[in-house]
């Protein structure tokens, strides 16, 4: 059966609800997604009990942003079957605290270049437990001054170093990040690897056993890409995971839920992988 194993919803800079995103899935014929929203947890117990009334099986997940400190590039770490939530609470709040107060710093500079209100992107942001640069860009479409999430609009404000507004996000050491999630019983998996250009980093966690998986399916690898994270992934005994990363219309691409999937024995592996990490 198909599995979708990275969503994001309004809980963080996805555009769709939880209630939404699980009747997306039912209707696309998704036997189970997880939803992986950015450093929360929040909308996770709530998605497992909707899907349990809907029909579709919901793993509770979240994607958290690092820094690799070895290159000083971004990469992001998937968490499955969290055992206690709680304990990476603290790691929530210190990464939204920090992706919070960069964006306010970017909002200030985009609002002495364009007429927009605070309330406008606080309104486009609301049911999620923090503001991103999406909700920036869909209050100045609403207003006319871009047309799209991504293009010279964005570039113009966002682009890393040179853009505007652009204001860096401190993230936390990718390996403190592992770290406390084996301490809450979740397992860590390194989310597209290619985005980031993190196979050094690939071979790194593999080799060292800190993590238990990779995401080898994912709407932006190429085939060499996925050829290139299977191969690491089968030659270190990884677990292989897969998934749209659905944003809904914050996506630069437009891939509905599905469009990226978990092959069903994966998908097992990783059940099975959750279920002894619980006994």
């Amino acid at each position: 059966m198909a599995a979708d194993l990275h969503c994001h919803t309004k809980m963080s800079d996805g555009s769709v609800s939880i209630e939404e995103l699980v009747l997306l899935a039912r209707q696309k014929g998704i036997s189970t997604i997880a939803v992986t929203d950015h450093d929360t947890f929040s909308g996770a117990v709530r998605a497992k009990i909707y899907g349990e009334r809907h029909g579709v099986e919901v793993l509770p997940g979240a994607e958290f942003s690092c820094t690799d400190p070895a290159t000083g590039r971004k990469a992001h770490i998937l968490c499955y079957g969290c055992t206690y939530m709680n304990r990476l609470e603290g790691l929530c709040r210190k990464i939204g605290e920090n992706r919070r107060r960069s964006v306010q710093m970017s909002l200030q500079k985009v609002m002495r270049i364009y007429p927009i209100t605070q309330e406008m992107v606080v309104h486009r942001a609301h049911g999620s437990t923090n503001l991103f640069k999406q909700h920036i860009m869909h209050a100045l479409i609403d207003a006319g001054y871009a047309d799209s999430f991504y293009g010279t609009v964005y570039q113009k404000l966002f682009r890393p170093r040179t853009g505007l507004a652009y204001c860096k996000t401190e993230y936390p050491d990718v390996h403190d990040v592992i770290r406390q999630i084996h301490a809450a019983g979740g397992l860590a998996v390194l989310a597209h690897p290619p985005v980031y250009d993190s196979f050094d980093l690939l071979e790194q966690l593999a080799q060292d056993r800190e993590i238990e998986g990779v995401e080898v399916w994912h709407t932006r690898h190429t085939e060499e890409d996925e050829a290139r994270v299977r191969q690491i992934a089968e030659q270190y005994g990884l677990l292989k995971t897969g998934g749209t990363d659905f944003h809904g219309m914050y996506s630069k691409l437009p891939y509905p839920i599905g469009s990226c999937t978990t092959p069903e024995e994966s998908l097992e592996q990783l059940k099975a992988r959750i279920r002894r990490n619980i006994l």
